[in-house]
């Protein structure tokens, strides 16, 4: 199944109906005239022919009803078939993507396929959506828009060193260590209704804008240093200016008499 060949036999079916549909609204027009006027002959003979207008449309709207019909959208959803052609997709309109199915990363956005009762997700959000192209172009919409949002690097990374200051204190250690990226979001989103205005997958984007700025110190002067981590679960994934794939674990604030 390919939802492009049910769209492309949708297409002369949509149009017999609005042909029908304009025809309907010119005869209903000629039939208004033609009672003002007291035109007998010629609203009986318009009347006769909305009605087999109507006749037509009913039965064009049989026609798209039963293609609907026809589309399996359960099995489009369980064989692979949408994930398939949402992959397809993404590289031909350059949507950098990775996972595997049922989740996707579209960074910043995630994408859950519910195979079960054939959703999709845009993050927390269910989009009704069947058509991959038309999934993919709302990413890529998404993506340009966030892109071009006003986005302060010097404000952003003066608040994460609060958070660090707060997370050196409560886990204690010492300061100017690594801690990972993972924790200060805790910090900087300690309540769980706080988290669903700023997940983790906007706190990533805003890393990723950070780690594109020319920004290489806090309004303080406090310098800023990013690291990796053996272990990937902690690290998290973004991509740089150019559209490479990059892990962030960890990050550090130091004075430069720490650095010495």
């Amino acid at each position: 199944m390919n939802y492009e060949n049910f769209y492309s036999g949708m297409q002369p079916q949509e149009k017999a109906v609005k042909d029908n549909l304009a025809s309907l609204q010119k005869l209903f027009k000629a039939i208004g005239r033609e009672t003002d006027l007291g035109d007998i002959k010629s609203l009986s003979r318009d009347l006769n022919a909305m009605a087999e207008a109507a006749s037509s449309l009913s039965a064009a709207i049989e026609d798209m009803k039963a293609t609907v019909s026809d589309f399996d959208t359960k099995t489009y959803f369980e064989n692979g078939e949408f994930a398939e052609q949402m992959l397809a997709d993404c590289q031909e309109k350059g949507v950098n993507v990775r996972g595997e199915f049922p989740v996707y990363e579209m960074f910043p956005y995630r994408v859950k396929l519910d195979v079960e009762n054939q959703d999709v997700y845009l993050d927390r959000k269910k989009v009704q959506c069947m058509r991959p192209q038309s999934l993919v172009e709302i990413v890529k919409n998404g993506q340009e828009k966030l892109n071009k949002a006003s986005f302060n690097a010097l404000t952003f990374v003066s608040e994460l060193s609060d958070a660090y200051d707060l997370a050196v204190l409560k886990l204690k250690k010492r300061p100017g260590a690594d801690l990972y990226l993972t924790s200060l979001y805790k910090f900087l989103a300690p309540m769980s209704r706080f988290r669903k205005e700023y997940d983790q997958q906007s706190f990533a984007f805003d890393l990723a804008r950070l780690y594109a700025s020319e920004v290489k110190e806090t309004k303080s002067g406090r310098k800023f240093q990013f690291g990796p981590s053996r272990d990937q679960n902690k690290a998290i994934r973004i991509l740089d200016k150019d559209g490479k794939e990059e892990f962030l674990a960890t990050i550090r604030f130091y004075e430069d008499e720490v650095e010495g």
